[in-house]
């Protein structure tokens, strides 16, 4: 029981924290992630939608802090307590998350490593055996370090959580996992090759054959039957090749697709933000003075947004901005940039700088550019 209890220990623990580290330098990310599962489609507790952020700060907080509690042995009682309840309410959503097929990714590892649904599900079943163990043997977990020690790493650990966790808020994530951080070419992670693999379906067909309901199979085509057409249903056996970029597009406000044509000028400027109604007013203030130097160095300066397009305009009219904003997906644009609103320079495709609201003093303009 020593040896489960200390490799459970072990485990867990670095787990808790490599998992927590990882959505704490994208607390926003988790945040929106959050929203799906509280959507009406998936747990039908909109309510909690507001809070998103908060409840994703206090996740991500409280499962890295758990992961050290254990590992140095602090009030372990308690520490594996929390474990079991937080790994029990995990397990159920995203047993909830599989069955019903509700949401694609946990987020479990933030952008840094996606898994299906029943993976995430698999890997909460393998942590509750081993917390489980944890809560068997609680009596052989001891501490690492002299009381006063562990205290002091225990509470440092909660602090630096809630500073990191504010620092990735006010600035950006501090590690991009995205297809659009820096150095990153949105056009190459668009495109799908020539020789990709596609996906394979399976559809079975419903028909009324002489009075008897029948059902055909067939890999897509229509089938050879005699009989009234009732219905259809597809499942995919095999999926095909995906981009890193799915849901990016760049269109007028009439519908003209304007992102191959956006995205292969050079010295492009992007002013990102996907809800203008609730954009950081002390950044667009901020957005004036940016834009006008850039325009005037030469740089090609475009506004993407999801609101519509009056929206777009009374608020190009108020901070009197001498861009146009395009219309793009919101989700898409929460993913480009996690600041509402922010900035991306590009270079025919290539990401060359993006900035949070609070560090647009920081943009780099080149005076050669004109």
């Amino acid at each position: 029981m020593k040896f489960l209890v200390h490799f459970s220990r072990i485990f867990v623990g670095i787990l808790f924290i490599i998992s927590g580290l990882i959505k704490l330098n994208d607390p926003l990310g988790f945040s929106y992630k959050l929203q799906e599962y509280f959507s009406v489609d998936v747990l039908n507790i909109p309510f909690l939608e507001p809070y998103a952020l908060a409840i994703s700060v206090f996740v991500v907080v409280f499962e890295v802090v758990l992961g050290v509690f254990l590992l140095i042995g602090y009030k372990s009682k308690l520490t594996v307590w929390s474990l079991m309840s937080m790994i029990v309410f995990f397990t159920f959503l995203t047993f909830y998350s599989a069955y019903f097929d509700k949401v694609k990714d946990c987020g479990c590892f933030g952008d840094a490593l996606k898994l299906t649904p029943w993976e995430s599900f698999t890997k909460d079943v393998v942590l509750l055996f081993f917390i489980v163990i944890l809560f068997r043997g609680v009596r052989h977990i001891k501490p690492l370090f002299n009381s006063l020690f562990t205290t002091i790493v225990a509470v440092l650990t909660v602090f630096f959580c809630l500073w990191f966790g504010y620092h990735v808020l006010m600035h950006l994530p501090s590690k991009d996992f995205r297809a659009y951080k820096i150095g990153d070419n949105l056009i190459e992670n668009m495109n799908i090759p020539d020789d990709a693999p596609k996906a394979i379906q399976e559809f079975t067909w419903t028909f009324n054959v002489n009075g008897e309901v029948q059902q055909f199979v067939t890999n897509g085509s229509y089938p050879d039957v005699s009989g009234s057409y009732i219905g259809v249903t597809s499942k995919v056996i095999k999926e095909g090749y995906e981009p890193l970029i799915l849901d990016f597009s760049i269109e007028s406000d009439e519908g003209e697709d304007l992102t191959e044509e956006t995205l292969q000028k050079e010295n492009l400027i992007l002013i990102i933000s996907y809800n203008l109604d609730t954009a950081d007013e002390a950044g667009m203030y901020k957005l004036k003075k940016i834009s006008d130097d850039a325009i005037d160095k030469g740089y090609t300066v475009v506004g993407l947004s999801s609101s519509s397009a009056s929206t777009k305009q009374r608020v190009k009219d108020k901070f009197q901005f001498n861009f146009n904003f395009f219309l793009c997906d919101e989700k898409a644009l929460k993913t480009v940039v996690r600041s509402n609103p922010g900035i991306m320079e590009l270079d025919v495709g290539t990401v060359k700088q993006k900035l949070h609201w609070n560090d647009f003093e920081k943009l780099i303009l080149d005076n050669s550019k004109k």
